[in-house]
């Protein structure tokens, strides 16, 4: 099987692409699958290394590929092209579809017409040979355990081929197996997800739902698996798009779906309807341990492998992580799509540092007054993105991709008497652990867009008056601990977030009020109207955080801010009233982003495994 310059085949045929390219560290050593691995990827990947190929891991005898898409370079290996460019290329073909003029089409489509004929299935014999185990047994596959919390083993990478038992329509998607025994394992079908919605239809039907499973496919395959596509959009045909060749397919051989023909590994099997166990907790890309619940289960009934295959795995965890690139490079393809939805939007951009889902930064118009909170309404109720728990709207100038833009934007423009709205008791993520329930939460939406005066702009835009709390003169200094003694360390950004970091303390109840932790108590006092001219001039949020956020780094702010507060439980303003039935907001908003009671812990390798690491870290081939 040949590979072209862009595209492959098989996982294998981009390893032997990225080694000649120099982007392949061979590990000749021995490894642990149980953290040392994970560690020796987390590690190479923070210092901007090669991509990982372990050859001897402990306990089986298959090789381990870790950080393969670890770069922005290997990215556009696996793609052929950058993926923003790509991205640009696909809106543009969309917008000049209609009215169809077939020289402008053609124009638009040349650049795309090799990607576009390849958005197809081929099918190849089920004779096609495969290897397959003599049984089915997950402890032959170096399958690791990521963080010592962890439930025990998890497959990172894989790859959940479904077909909606009605229909026959099929899904990818990728969802977290935690190993239960030699052939079982748990099916993390989280909320907003097709895997899911198929189990839901067949088990309303009594039926178990076929499923296939492939760990270690093409690059192609692997990130469109990732794609947030629009429901009843086949990943499969997508991964002939960006590989430009059409995706192998084949009959199953113990079950009757379609498989891909070229995956390094298959597990094929069934989930009966009704049966549950719980699953997790997991050390998930919100950097912390997602809680344990109750799954369906996964039933092995054969294990298929190539001959020389390689297992494919990865680390989530506090970012950054190799989701950020598998995320990004989505973005990058599809985050242009959203124009031809929502024409008023200019682009939107979710953070890895927040985990994704928990910071959405919305470029849009604002043509009238509050269209950009509707565009940004719009735009979280979309498949994926209806996930999001703080959407920033801005202006068309302003960047939206970059964290410090957003925080001037709101310096400029975000009153929240006008610029605030709140949703309560939406859906939420799974893997959000700031509500009192799972699946279930708040989101808020921040208009930092410009507003032009009412009278200039001809009546389109509501009138406002200029808030008090904003009239101040902010006597800052360094004693912003005055305010109050549990404050160890502050620090402003861009004269209008002031994140304040608290002592251990945070976290436990205080004693005045049973059901109010430090960090509310402080954030609330910092936003005191009696305060105010003990803040910095401009300051518009003030964020109190845990001991374990470094605030000189931006992102770990980003991270232990938004991954750690539910909207209408952690954010107070200083002053609240109602309108009838309504809240209006006035002032200083203050966000308790503070580790609280029921929350997992974050993600932390012990000592002993970074030390282990770190003292073998020349055997492992790197200087």
């Amino acid at each position: 099987m040949a590979s072209t310059e862009r595209g492959f085949d098989t996982l294998s045929q981009f390893i032997a692409r990225l080694e000649r390219l120099g982007e392949l560290h061979r590990i000749t050593a021995e490894v642990d699958p149980y953290l040392e691995a994970p560690q020796i990827a987390i590690r190479a990947l923070l210092e901007g290394r090669k991509a990982l190929l372990f050859e001897r891991v402990k306990g089986s005898q298959f090789p381990l590929a870790m950080n393969l898409l670890a770069s922005n370079r290997r990215v556009e290996i696996a793609l052929g092209e950058d993926p923003g460019r790509l991205g640009h290329s696909l809106v543009h073909l969309a917008e000049q579809i209609f009215p169809p003029r077939p020289r402008v089409v053609w124009n638009a489509a040349k650049p795309l017409l090799p990607r576009l004929m390849s958005a197809r299935i081929r099918r190849t014999s089920p004779e096609e040979p495969r290897h397959t185990l003599d049984k089915p047994d997950l402890g032959a596959l170096p399958i690791l355990q990521t963080w010592p919390e962890d439930a025990g083993k998890f497959i990172t990478l894989p790859q959940v081929f479904t077909y909606d038992p009605h229909t026959g329509k099929r899904n990818l998607g990728m969802y977290r197996m935690q190993v239960f025994g030699p052939s079982e394992t748990g099916m993390h079908w989280q909320i907003q997800k097709g895997g899911g919605f198929h189990y839901h239809e067949a088990e309303a039907m009594g039926r178990p739902l076929e499923v296939a499973v492939a760990i270690g496919t093409d690059p192609a395959l692997l990130l469109s698996t990732v794609a947030p596509l629009p429901e009843g959009i086949d990943e499969v045909v997508f991964a002939g798009f960006l590989r430009g060749r059409p995706t192998a397919m084949r009959k199953g051989m113990s079950i009757s779906i379609d498989v891909p023909t070229n995956a390094e590994f298959i597990l094929e099997g069934v989930v009966p309807p009704q049966e549950r166990r719980l699953e997790g907790p997991f050390g998930d890309h919100f950097g912390h341990y997602s809680h344990a619940g109750m799954f369906p289960v996964f039933h092995i009934r054969a294990i298929t492998h190539l001959s020389r295959a390689v297992f494919a795995a990865t680390v989530v965890g506090k970012p950054p992580m190799e989701d950020k690139w598998l995320g990004d490079v989505n973005q990058l393809i599809l985050g242009p799509l959203v124009r031809l939805m929502h024409p008023e939007v200019f682009d939107v951009w979710a953070f890895y540092e927040a985990g994704f889902h928990n910071l959405l930064g919305v470029r849009t118009k604002q043509r009238y007054g509050k269209e950009a909170v509707k565009a940004t309404l719009g735009v979280v109720s979309d498949g994926q993105l209806s996930l999001t728990k703080c959407a920033i709207a801005v202006s068309e100038k302003v960047d939206n991709r970059d964290f410090r833009a957003l925080l001037r934007a709101i310096r400029d423009n975000f009153d929240p008497h006008y610029d605030f709205t709140l949703l309560t008791n939406t859906a939420m993520d799974t893997l959000d652990f700031t509500s009192y329930s799972m699946n279930l939460g708040s989101k808020m939406i921040v208009d930092a867009t410009e507003k032009p005066d009412v009278t200039a702009s001809g009546g389109k835009y509501p009138a406002r008056q200029p808030s008090p709390f904003y009239a101040r003169t902010g006597q800052y200094s360094s004693n912003i601990n005055d305010i109050d003694s549990r404050i160890r360390e502050s620090r402003v950004f861009e004269e209008t977030l002031l994140v304040v970091k608290v002592d251990s303390a945070i976290g436990k109840i205080s004693g005045q009020d049973s059901q109010k932790t430090t960090g509310r108590e402080i954030v609330e006092r910092l936003v005191a109207e009696s305060n105010l001219e003990k803040l910095p001039k401009g300051i518009k949020i003030v964020a109190a955080v845990s001991e374990d956020v470094d605030l000189a780094s931006d992102m770990e702010v980003i991270w232990g801010l938004f991954t750690r507060f539910d909207a209408a439980r952690d954010v107070c303003f200083t002053r609240t009233t109602l309108v009838g039935s309504a809240p209006v907001y006035e002032g200083i908003m203050g966000i308790d982003a503070t580790w609280k009671p029921g929350y997992p812990n974050p993600c932390v390798m012990p000592e002993e495994i970074v030390k282990r690491v770190d003292s073998r870290w020349s055997e492992f081939g790197f200087r």
